[in-house]
């Protein structure tokens, strides 16, 4: 009798102490790997993503046309979002509705001196102010504000390419505004990796 207890009760116990041990290790090693998986899944996300998120937050916005801001009818400056309200509010009529026009607003930036500039192969030399416009938020206005001497110095170069042809006739002055355009935007990418402008207004143009 004693040896048909030792052959039949041990095995089965250690039998069931084995199984028990299998099956409490097991889900143990599943949190343990989906825990693992997980941290690793986050750190990917902050050194990637969240990175990456961090520095496209900094790039300029286009702003839409209905954020555009507005000239109350008191002569003041609207803010974004409540041109047609704040019209309204001082006596003034909402802005007319209709088909077309631009899709994102305009933001405008006078340059405050004149630029005055010899024009290529001529004894006359030309005298011009310039506005700047862009469909971006005010970080690209503060760019510019930034870096003003570097593209008061950009804008004269380009001025001195400048024939006699050119600031006679309606194409030759298109002519300048792309290429001001382009020289202002070629600061601004050199120094803050963004151009953002538009497109560049004469607010005078006298020829001497």
């Amino acid at each position: 009798m004693a040896d048909t207890n030792d052959e039949t009760n041990p095995a089965p116990k250690k039998k069931k102490k084995g199984k028990l041990l299998l099956f409490v290790g097991a889900p143990l090693l599943l949190l343990g790997g989906g825990g693992g998986a997980a941290y690793a899944m986050g750190w990917l996300n902050v050194a990637g993503g969240g990175a990456h998120d961090e520095s496209s937050s900094d790039e300029p916005r286009l702003v839409p046309k209905s954020e555009e801001k507005r000239a109350s009818a008191g002569g003041g400056e609207g803010g974004h979002g409540g041109g047609e309200a704040e019209a309204a509010g001082h006596g003034g009529q909402p802005t007319p509705k209709g088909e077309g026009g631009d899709k994102y607003a305009s933001t405008y930036y006078p340059l405050e001196k004149e630029f005055t500039s010899n024009l290529q192969d001529s004894v006359h030399f030309i005298q011009v102010g310039i506005a700047i416009s862009t469909p971006y938020d005010e970080k690209v206005i503060d760019n510019i504000k930034t870096h003003e001497i570097a593209i008061r110095s950009a804008v004269l170069m380009a001025l001195g390419e400048t024939t006699e042809e050119q600031v006679f006739t309606a194409p030759g002055k298109k002519q300048m505004q792309d290429r001001l355009v382009a020289a202002i935007n070629a600061v601004l990418k050199q120094k803050e990796g963004f151009g953002g402008v538009g497109n560049v207004y004469f607010t005078n143009f006298i020829v001497q």
